[in-house]
């Protein structure tokens, strides 16, 4: 029996369709299912030289052989052409998205993984768009979610995402800070097994205010909400100051670290393992990874893009939905 996982390919003049293609050259031990244009996946297949073949999802879920995928279709609006964005296709990408959601919420598939998209085209298509994250967010009527990205080292949840840093500050509530850290100590206890989690916080302002003198965020907002937290028997340290926050003495007993901004947290963790992450959205009612990376359009149909981090976001996706349900191993449709 056999675990099935949602794929989406993502922007299709980028790189994502190969990943997905190379993914399955050995084979895989799940069934990953594309919700892609079938067409523009063989022929990313023919430009790579990779032999595939696609088929439908078996019921019951079945493994794939060497160079096989399971496809649900969804039609592109125009013929890709690796490296060239063209706005028609932004609402396919979607589709995509949505398709994919469905098999979640249906049983149909125990996990969601996503390629990488490309947020420039969708807007430019007239399509509100700010990322995976808030767009699922949305789908699901999920009130909080949290982006994450975890390397087999280090985990960095964001209090606040796809935001103008000039917006950051006024973003950050008691509120807000509550929900993100609830959400946070619910999934590492229920999706990662972890029993006590121990997260340190970082602060919003260089030398997390400076007692004050560079700022108050600390003092009114995050060390408030922290203090409640350890009232309610959580386990927190800070804030922090972001640039000592990331060193051994404090990350070797921490389980995450939540960070106030997007380039707060993640130029850390990319340094330390990029290729090697994955991204996880914490909150949802599904189990959501992604890739840690970007289109990379000057690399789609070249066979030189790196799948490790698709690698690592499907077993991310597994590990989360076998701890959810860790007696079903098979999804019927």
């Amino acid at each position: 029996m056999t675990l099935r996982l949602a794929l989406t390919p993502g922007e299709p003049a980028g790189i994502g369709p190969d990943l997905l293609i190379q993914s399955v050259q050995s084979g895989s031990k799940y069934e990953l299912t594309a919700y892609a244009d079938a067409d523009m996946l063989r022929r990313r297949a023919a430009l790579l030289g990779l032999p595939l073949r696609l088929r439908e999802p078996c019921i019951p879920s079945q493994p794939l052989l060497p160079g096989e995928l399971a496809v649900v279709p969804v039609s592109l609006a125009r013929a890709e052409i690796p490296g060239e964005l063209d706005p028609a296709n932004a609402q396919y990408v979607l589709d995509c998205l949505d398709a994919a959601l469905d098999a979640c919420n249906t049983g149909q598939s125990a996990a969601m993984v996503t390629g990488p998209v490309q947020k420039s085209v969708i807007n430019a298509a007239g399509i509100a768009f700010t990322g995976h994250t808030e767009y699922l967010a949305a789908k699901t009527a999920t009130k909080r979610v949290v982006m994450m990205l975890a390397s087999a080292d280090l985990r960095v949840a964001l209090a606040t995402t796809h935001l103008p840093l000039r917006d950051v500050a006024a973003t950050i509530t008691k509120e807000l800070l509550t929900e993100v850290i609830d959400v946070i100590y619910r999934e590492l206890t229920q999706r990662f097994g972890i029993t006590e989690p121990r997260l340190l916080v970082c602060g919003l302002n260089p030398h997390a205010g400076e007692a004050g003198h560079l700022g108050r965020e600390e003092i009114d907002i995050i060390a408030p909400v922290i203090e409640q937290m350890r009232q309610r028997g959580h386990d927190l340290l800070g804030p922090l100051p972001a640039d000592t926050l990331f060193t051994p003495k404090y990350l070797r007993d921490a389980d995450a670290v939540l960070a106030m901004y997007h380039d707060q947290g993640l130029p850390v963790l990319k340094y330390q393992g990029f290729g090697r992450a994955a991204n996880i959205t914490l909150g949802l009612p599904i189990v959501r990874t992604s890739v840690d990376h970007g289109t990379a359009l000057d690399l789609a149909a070249s066979g030189r893009a790196d799948g490790g981090s698709l690698e690592v976001a499907l077993n991310v996706a597994a590990h989360m939905a076998a701890a959810i349900s860790p007696t079903k191993t098979a999804i019927q449709p």
